[in-house]
C-alpha cells in the first residue's frame, strides 16, 4: 500500500508541478507528520521540515523528530514560538490548541516565503475537523488548496486517507513516534502537547501554563511504566485515563495530592 501512495502523490507531484519546487512541511514529531515527511521524501519531492516549539514542549519528541529528520536526510527547521504563544493565548480561554495553531501557521507563511518555499504541507487526513465544510470550499483538488487563505498554498498529501489507514501506512514505513502517554483527545495517539490538558472554561495564564507541564510530565513517567495512557487536566485535577488499574490511579493521584500541597 505504502509504495502505491508514493507513485500516487509522485505523479499528482509531477502533474501540479510542485514536485519542482520547494516544500516546507510542518513537523510536530506525530504520526501523520512524519508520514507526510517520510512520503514526500521517498516521493523525490524537494522537502524540509520546520517544527514549532516552547517552553512546555515534550523535549523527548523534540529529540526523537530530529533524529528522524536526520535519518530521512532532510534539513529540519526549529522556531520557538513561546514568546507569540503567551501573547496570543494569556487572557483569552482555551482550548489553548486553536490560539496555538494560528500563531504556527502565521510563522510558517512567514518563515516558507523568506525562505523560498512555494508550499507548506501538513499532516492533516481524513478524520480530521478540516474536511467538509473549510475544504469544500477549494475549487481543485483538496489535497492542494489555498484555503485557509493565509498567501501561500496548503498541500495535504494525506487527506483522501483515514486515520486507520494512516496507521497502517506509517506501520509499513517503520515510523514509530516516542510517545509520552499521554491521554490524547481520541483513541487514536494524539500527543503532542501538554497545554491541551488546560480546563477550556479557564483563561489561559502563565502559571496554568507551567503547572500543566509540570504535573502531565510527572504523570507521564507513571504512564510509560505502565504502559497506558494518562493525563490530568488543571486547574480541575481530573484524571483522563485509558484503561487504568487501581494501582495507576493511586500512583496518578500521589502525584496530584503532591502538587495541591505544593511539594512538587
Amino acid at each position: 500500500m505504502l509504495d502505491d501512495v508514493i507513485r500516487e502523490i509522485r505523479k499528482f507531484g509531477e502533474e501540479t508541478g510542485i514536485i519542482e519546487k520547494k516544500v516546507v512541511v510542518m513537523f510536530s514529531g506525530g504520526k501523520d507528520s512524519s508520514l507526510t515527511l517520510y512520503i514526500l521524501k521517498e516521493a523525490g519531492f524537494n522537502v524540509s521540515a520546520l517544527t514549532f516549539f516552547h517552553k512546555w514542549s515534550w523535549s523527548e519528541i523534540l529529540r526523537w523528530g530530529m533524529k528522524f529528520t536526520k535519518k530521512l536526510g532532510v534539513e529540519h527547521y526549529l522556531i520557538d514560538i513561546t514568546e507569540g504563544l503567551l501573547k496570543k493565548a494569556v487572557g483569552r480561554k482555551g482550548p489553548i490548541c486553536v490560539h496555538c495553531k494560528k500563531v504556527m501557521l502565521k510563522n510558517a507563511k512567514w518563515f516558507a516565503l523568506n525562505n523560498g518555499f512555494s508550499y507548506i504541507a501538513k499532516g492533516d487526513n481524513a478524520n480530521d475537523k478540516i474536511v467538509g465544510t473549510l475544504l469544500d470550499q477549494c475549487l481543485r483538488d483538496i489535497r492542494l488548496c489555498e484555503i485557509p487563505k493565509i498567501g501561500i498554498p496548503i498541500f495535504r498529501p494525506l487527506i483522501k486517507y483515514k486515520a486507520s489507514e494512516v496507521e497502517k501506512l506509517a506501520e509499513e514505513a517503520g515510523i514509530r513516534p516516542y510517545r509520552m502517554y499521554e491521554h490524547g483527545r481520541r483513541r487514536q495517539w494524539r500527543e503532542g502537547c501538554p497545554l491541551q490538558y488546560i480546563d477550556e472554561d479557564e483563561r489561559i495564564t502563565e502559571k496554568l501554563m507551567d503547572l500543566a507541564f509540570k504535573v502531565n510530565y510527572e504523570v507521564s513517567k507513571i504512564a510509560r511504566k505502565h504502559k497506558v495512557r494518562v493525563s490530568v487536566r488543571v486547574p480541575s485535577f481530573e484524571i483522563m485515563c485509558w484503561n487504568c488499574t487501581e494501582e495507576v490511579l493511586r500512583e496518578v493521584k500521589e502525584v496530584i495530592e503532591n502538587f495541591s500541597r505544593g511539594t512538587l
